[in-house]
This record gives structure tokens, sequence and C-alpha cells, in this order.
């Protein structure tokens, strides 16, 4: 396998632990967004960031199915009914699982890979136009409906998510994931999959576009914080995960592009080395490790810590120390790694991707 995957698929594991960092403290600990310790404040690093990743490297793997020369129609109406296909399942699956985990993200993924079911091939530049108009749309949307319609808050509940007015508000704007915002993350990945990887300067132009997207939103935070602004701009620089404002889209944006690329360079040049080899291979089945830590993962955890799994709601009773949080998360995700090495022995893909393939193909 060539080393851009490689890359690819180290970033998607690092998105994966930090997934499991993510859920498990929102499940039994704080709600991150105000640590209050170092640990806590580590824990939070990965708020926003790693789903950033995971749903960008989303969009490079439906690109790259894609990017082959002089596809037939024929080929490309065969690729397009396999990725409509494949968003129909992460939609079904994502809904039954958001039964048990109000915080899923596979049901939006499904939207994401629904849409672009139908831009597949067109001119990689329209690409970013996209990611445009969709930041857009969510900012026009924000002046028309008030951002925390259907929530409540004091449990991080869905009110209405199962009526038709409800499930689409969450689905296309309000949402932990919707679309808007959220798919300009999965276009940005399509574009990203049709660049040629194998060349320097592209390496280098995406890194440095990370590292100055990442570096001027941090010093606009810092700012923020520091001296007299508006407490509207204030609240709406400073904003994390939700609402998703626009500095907090760039800032995830550009720390992505930084860890994508650094992935790839550590692809490259530690392509033989066992451990890398088994952090692809994890990353190659982050589906399945998706929903194995929210279901088999949250289980273990409750049954350790004898605390009770709130679906996706606010933990009752004292939350879990975050040294225990980050410490199970690690050990989850070292057995995860463990797993996909036994598994990749014997089997080409993981559990769920096989399933998803079988429906289709």
């Amino acid at each position: 396998m060539n080393q851009r995957i490689t890359g690819f698929d180290l970033a998607r594991a690092y998105a994966i632990l930090g997934m499991f960092i993510v859920n498990f403290n929102f499940s039994f600990g704080s709600i991150m967004f105000a640590p209050t310790d170092s640990v806590g404040w580590f824990m939070s690093l990965f708020t926003g960031n790693s789903t950033a990743i995971f749903i960008i490297c989303a969009g490079m793997g439906v690109s790259l199915m894609s990017n082959k020369p002089n596809l037939t129609k024929e080929e490309q109406s065969k690729l397009k009914s396999k990725v409509l296909k494949r968003s129909w399942f992460l939609f079904g699956l994502g809904l039954l699982l958001y039964n048990w985990w109000q915080g899923d993200i596979l049901h939006f993924y499904g939207g994401y890979m629904h849409i672009a079911a139908f831009i597949l091939f067109i001119p990689s530049r329209f690409y970013l136009s996209i990611a445009i108009v969709t930041l857009v749309a969510h900012n026009i949307l924000l002046n028309f409906i008030p951002i925390e319609t259907g929530w409540n808050f004091n449990t991080f509940d869905y009110t209405d998510f199962w009526s038709i007015k409800g499930f689409l508000r969450n689905s296309l704007y309000n949402g932990w994931n919707s679309i808007f915002p959220w798919f300009t993350y999965f276009v940005i990945g399509m574009w990203l999959g049709k660049l040629d990887w194998n060349l320097k300067k592209i390496k280098q132009n995406i890194f440095l576009t990370g590292v100055a997207l990442f570096g001027s939103i941090q010093l606009l935070r810092y700012f923020a914080k520091n001296d007299n602004f508006p407490p509207f701009l204030k609240d709406y620089i400073l904003a994390e995960y939700f609402p998703p404002y626009l500095p907090f889209i760039l800032v995830t944006i550009g720390f992505a592009l930084i860890v994508i690329v650094i992935c790839i360079y550590i692809g490259e040049i530690f392509a033989h080395n066992k451990i890398i080899q088994s952090l692809q291979k994890t990353g190659q089945m982050t589906l399945t490790h998706y929903v194995i830590h929210l279901t088999i993962g949250v289980l273990i955890f409750q049954f350790i810590f004898n605390k009770r799994f709130t679906k996706g709601n606010i933990p009752t009773g004292k939350p879990v120390g975050t040294i225990y949080i980050l410490a199970y998360a690690i050990a989850f995700f070292v057995i995860s790694v463990i797993f996909s090495v036994i598994w990749d022995k014997k089997f080409k893909n993981g559990p769920l991707e096989t399933l998803m393939r079988k429906v289709s193909n």
C-alpha cells in the first residue's frame, strides 16, 4: 500500500483516539468545554479537532474512490451508486445508534456521503466553493432560527428529534454535526483527496495553510480573552464545538491540515515500522471502532466505575476523575489496535466495513 494511504489511515487512527477521549468524558466525566485541571485541559484539546479530522478523512476516502483517470460513464454511475448505498447504510446504522448514543455522528456522515455522491465527478476546484457556500448558509440560518431551538441544555437532549420538523432542523442546522456547517469539512476532504500528495510542494503548502489558519485564529482568541471585545463578539470568537461558529470551523480545519500532513510524513518515513503498520490497520477500521467504543466501551466503563450511562445526555452524580477517563480511553485504544492487527491477519476489512461493502457492492 502506498505511503499516501498510510498517512491518511494514521490520521484516522489519531481521530478515533480523540473521539474515545471526548465521548468517554462526555458520558461519564465533566463537560469538556470548561476543564478545571491539567488533564481535563489536555483532553479538551481533542474536542472538535478529532471530529474535524474524522470527517475530513471521510471526505478524502470518498474522493479517492473516484480519483482514477479515464472513468467511463458506466463506471462513474457504478461508483455513484456505491457511495449512495454506503450513505444509506451509515444513515440507518447511525439512527439505530442514536437510540443508544444521542451524540451519534454516523447518520450525519451518511448525509454528507449522500450529497457527495452527486458532486463526485465535478472539477475539484468547485469543492472549496461548496465549502464556502455551506458556511455562508449556516451563518444565514443563524439569523432566522435560534441555535438553541429544540435543545434542552440542562440534559443535552434534543426534544423533538423524532418529529419531521425537529429531525430536519437537527440534521441540517443545529444538530451536533449538522449538514450546515459540518459538510464543510467533508467537502474539504474531497478536495484534499484530489491532490497529488506525492509532490513535496503539495504537502508543504497544505501544512503552511494549516499553520496560518490555526495560528491566526488562536491569536485572535488570545486577544478576545485578554482585550475588551464586545460580549457577543467575544463569545463568537471563543465558541467551541457548539455553536460551531466560523472561528471554530477555521481553527479546527487548520489543526486538521497540520495533523494530516504530519501523519503523511510519518507514513513515508516509518512505513515499515510495526507500530505504524498497526496504527494504519486501526485507521482502516474506524467505523467498527467508533461503534464498539460507544457500545462495548461504555458498558465496560460503567461496570468498572459503577456509573450509569446517560446515552449522550449530561452524566448524573459525581463525575469520574479526568485521569481515570484518559487512562481508560488510552487503554481502550491500545486494545482496539491489538484487535485490528489480529483481525487483519484473517480478514481484509473490519467487521462493519465488510458489512457496508457487501451492502453497497
